[in-house]
């Protein structure tokens, strides 16, 4: 359900939020370019009501529809800590204590456990825990789905006494439903009050796929991808792919705006459920669009009932976000390409429904032209078969929108902007000083290259630009610090590029270090030095098992690497998942998961515990939950002594696992107390 900062990323969250405020009618973007252009080439626009978005939204379709209906490659989605908590009122301050790593401090995001210092609130199997950490003791229980969906993975927002629990989907089954009641096949998002006994106040079900969630105070938004409910019948195996491909495009014609409306359902603190649909004048769409997926953010004030939600949504693809606490940013791909073979036989135009629906339009990609009549035969079942053509590969580029999140509700559209290139995830973007920086790799063919693009905050145009990193390699991982930025590049060895960021006009690379193996993730670790998470390579790139380095960037025209910590055959969650990842900067402690492979059987679960000194990495120890009990165990997920993530609170390493929570020593590792998830 994460939005992996695997590439992160998430998302599909992209384009979600970009519906909020466009009301005037913009021009038509000119030709693509792979250079950034200004923004209002790419300017979200609304409809201008329901006929208009279902006629926009047909020949989108209609572009896209092959033989199977609609389909294509999927749209890939998947640290500063957070100091959001704060003490309760009129009692004693709580212990001090980790957040979740997150991208930007004050912006939270959705993670499996969180805790206040006073409480460690944690959604496992299922199942809402509060454990209070005085007494580590269980002060309550809420059982969320039914037993049969206790496997379906959920994270938590928690804001004061209220926690939002996020399921991803799956078919979801709400505890105590009606036995055979059908499951949401999508996501849903319950509020809990905690203030006494954890206790189900509201839930939102959307139709639709989760892409990603953030928190800026009490404020969640959500972003939700949906996708044409459309039904393409079987119209068997003796059909030619031209003539299914007719057929599907005049259904896509006689569909019914309800086909693309974001559908969702609201449910009271009493039980009431409520069906509701965005309506058309809160969609908004950008000059060029595929009409295959539509992207809702819904904003909830989790100190309010879930009365409404506010939500938005845009006709469009999307894939990654990125938050501060003003701003936030959607980025989308809206070429998504696959070389799906073009049949010339097709025709250009399909017949006109007999609704009397304005005819589909064509079919053919529009960098190949379409055959015309006088040259190509009608379709036929039994014509011999013809060659296949192949549409030319668009280039790449990502769409970035800006949104104003200062004031409650929907958020505010400001600007749009392109880039050549695509991201790797979240932490590809960073705004700074009135600008946003972007980092991402260009291939054309084999050749790749990566850049850092400088765009005005409030334009979206570019401002500067850093280029040639990387050449025939592709980004690993980026972090931002202030005026200073730090990319990975990898195909066999590992240049880690510093960059001098402070004139946005002129951005430059300052330094570059060659080492074998990559970082996947960096973490700032103070006073010049990063801390790099990933894997050790051969010099042919073959991954050897997880590192953990730290490097000296406080000369940024000679990067070094000052220690390494090497573990063979294996590898961390922390690679694609930062919120894996803790550094407690008040002791130098580094917590990550560990996962090793013996030869003969993979080790699950331990935290190894590391020291990140001035000039080196030492290995304090590891933390290790109890193996289950042996049982017949059948079920579709198993459970998994694995630990997963780690906090400090007061003097004390608390871990959580599928079993439990473990709290040990935070110097020498000592056990302190077991909680079972019993």
């Amino acid at each position: 359900m994460r939005t992996s900062i695997r590439t992160a990323g998430a998302v599909t969250l992209a384009a979600a939020l970009l519906a909020t405020a466009c009301s005037a009618t913009e021009t038509k973007s000119g030709a693509g370019s792979a250079a950034p252009v200004t923004l209002g080439n790419i300017r979200l626009v609304s409809y201008s009501g329901c006929d208009d978005m279902l006629a926009g939204l047909r020949a989108a379709t209609a572009k896209n529809v092959g033989p199977w209906g609609l389909g294509g490659p999927p749209i890939m989605y998947a640290e500063a800590r957070s100091d959001a908590s704060a003490a309760k009122v009129g009692g004693a301050a709580p212990p001090e204590h980790s957040t979740t790593n997150t991208h930007e401090a004050g912006v939270d995001e959705p993670d499996l456990v969180k805790t206040d210092g006073d409480r460690v609130i944690t959604v496992n199997r299922g199942v809402l825990r509060v454990v209070d950490t005085a007494t580590r003791k269980v002060t309550g229980t809420l059982k969320l789905v039914d037993a049969e969906q206790a496997w379906a993975p959920a994270d938590l927002l928690v804001s004061g006494d209220r926690a939002l629990v996020l399921f991803s989907g799956g078919g979801i089954i709400p505890y105590g439903a009606t036995a055979k009641l059908a499951p949401s096949p999508g996501p849903r998002y319950v509020l809990v009050d905690l203030s006494g006994e954890p206790k189900v106040i509201g839930s939102l079900t959307p139709d639709g796929s989760h892409v990603d969630a953030r928190m800026v105070g009490s404020t969640v938004r959500i972003v939700v991808r949906s996708q044409p409910r459309i039904d393409f019948p079987d119209a068997g195996p003796d059909l030619s792919d031209n003539e299914r491909t007719r057929r599907n495009t005049e259904i896509v014609a006689r569909a019914p705006i309800e086909a693309w409306l974001p559908k969702y359902e609201l449910t009271s603190a009493n039980g009431v459920t409520s069906d509701r649909t965005v309506d058309c004048e809160r969609v908004s769409h950008p000059t060029e669009y595929t009409g295959m997926s539509m992207l809702t953010v819904h904003s909830l004030d989790l100190s309010q009932a879930l009365a409404e939600t506010t939500p938005i949504s845009v006709a469009a693809d999307g894939d990654t976000v990125y938050g501060t606490g003003s701003s936030l940013y959607v980025t989308s791909n809206p070429r998504w390409w696959w070389p799906r073979p073009i049949e010339p036989a097709l025709v250009e135009e399909a017949p006109a429904a007999a609704s009397g629906l304005d005819p589909a339009p064509t079919l053919l990609p529009e960098p190949t032209p379409p055959p015309t009549p006088s040259d190509t035969p009608p379709p036929s079942d039994t014509a011999s078969p013809t060659p296949t053509a192949t549409p030319e590969e668009p280039p790449e580029e990502t769409e970035v929108h800006r949104f104003d999140i200062t004031a409650a509700g929907a958020p505010r559209y400001v600007a749009s902007g392109t880039v050549p290139g695509r991201l790797l995830n979240q932490y590809s973007l960073s705004e700074h000083e009135g600008h946003l920086r972007v980092a991402t790799t260009s291939t054309v063919g084999q050749d790749s290259s990566s850049a850092v693009h400088v765009l005005d905050s409030g334009t979206l145009a570019q401002t500067g630009r850093v280029g040639d990193l990387g050449l025939g390699e592709r980004i690993y991982s980026v972090r931002f610090i202030g005026p200073v930025g730090y990319v990975v590049t990898f195909k066999q060895v590992d240049p880690l590029y510093t960059l001098d960021l402070r004139d946005p006009a002129a951005p430059r690379k300052t330094g570059e270090l060659k080492i074998t193996g990559y970082s996947a993730y960096l973490h700032p670790a103070g006073d010049g030095r990063l801390i790099g998470v990933g894997q050790e390579a051969s010099e042919k790139g073959r991954t050897l098992g997880t590192q953990v380095s730290l490097f000296d960037v406080s000369d940024p025209a000679d990067p070094r690497r000052l220690s390494q910590m090497f573990q063979k055959d294996s590898g961390s969650e922390a690679e694609w998942d930062p919120h894996a990842f803790l550094y407690w900067a008040k002791t130098g402690t580094a917590v990550l998961p560990l996962n090793s492979w013996t030869g003969t059987e993979q080790t699950n679960g331990v935290a190894l515990v590391l020291t990140i000194g001035d000039s080196a990495v030492t290995r304090t120890g590891t933390v290790v939950h109890p193996k289950p009990k042996p049982v017949n165990d059948t079920r579709f997920a198993p459970y998994d002594p694995g630990i997963r993530r780690s906090m400090v609170i007061g003097d004390s390493l608390w871990t959580v696992s599928d079993l439990g929570l473990k709290v040990s020593d935070l110097k020498d590792l000592a056990d302190q107390a077991w909680i079972p998830f019993s």
